[in-house]
């Protein structure tokens, strides 16, 4: 799924990043636990979270994910949009929950990832 799918099915707004709109995602992890994305995420090229502080957009280049989904009508700072641009990483904000938002995503084929792997 290409970022620009991942906007049109969440009905969300380009924050930064509108030049990488073709980016592909292959999956998806939702949390506002930045720990649990670390221990648990893997290969996951999207990050759904309803946290708005730099430590997402960290966390994200970490993990070498390309685009990040603020829920809940959450919008970032002007530090972490910046940082985020500094990084290369896609920032959308949607108004739907975050269960919501993963759900539609999955829904339209973007999978996430399993424990056992």
């Amino acid at each position: 799924m290409l970022v620009r799918e991942v906007r049109d099915i969440l009905s969300a707004e380009v924050i930064t990043g509108e030049n990488n709109m073709n980016i592909e995602v292959k999956s998806a992890c939702g949390s506002d636990m930045m720990s649990d994305v670390l221990a648990f995420v893997k290969d996951q090229s999207l990050l759904i979270t309803g946290l708005v502080n730099p430590q997402v957009v960290r966390t994200a280049e970490m993990m070498d994910m390309h685009c990040i989904v603020f829920v809940r009508g959450k919008r970032p700072d002007n530090e972490v949009i910046s940082l985020a641009n500094e990084r290369g990483i896609v920032l959308l904000a949607t108004g739907y929950r975050m269960f919501t938002a993963c759900g539609l995503l999955f829904s339209h084929g973007l999978q996430g990832g399993n424990m056992t792997e």
